[in-house]
C-alpha cells in the first residue's frame, strides 16, 4: 500500500509540473512569437520540476528510515 502512495505522489507531482511548464512555455512562446520553440522547452522544464516535486514529497515521509536498512 505504501508503494502505491509513493507512485501516486510522483505521478501527481509530474502532472502538476507538466501543467506549469506548458503554461509558462506557452506564455513565453506567445510573447516571443515562437511558440513552436518554447512549448517543448516549457514542457521539458515542467517535467523536471514535476519530477523534483514528486521526489521531494517521497522523501518527506521517510525521515526516520533514511540511511538505515
Amino acid at each position: 500500500m505504501n508503494d502505491n502512495n509513493k507512485k501516486n505522489n510522483n505521478t501527481s507531482g509530474l502532472a502538476i509540473g507538466m501543467c506549469i511548464g506548458i503554461a509558462i512555455g506557452t506564455a513565453v512562446g506567445v510573447a516571443t512569437k515562437n511558440i513552436g520553440l518554447w512549448l517543448p522547452i516549457g514542457l521539458s522544464i515542467g517535467v523536471a520540476l514535476g519530477f523534483a516535486i514528486g521526489h521531494n514529497s517521497d522523501n518527506n515521509g521517510d525521515d526516520e528510515t533514511d540511511g538505515q536498512e
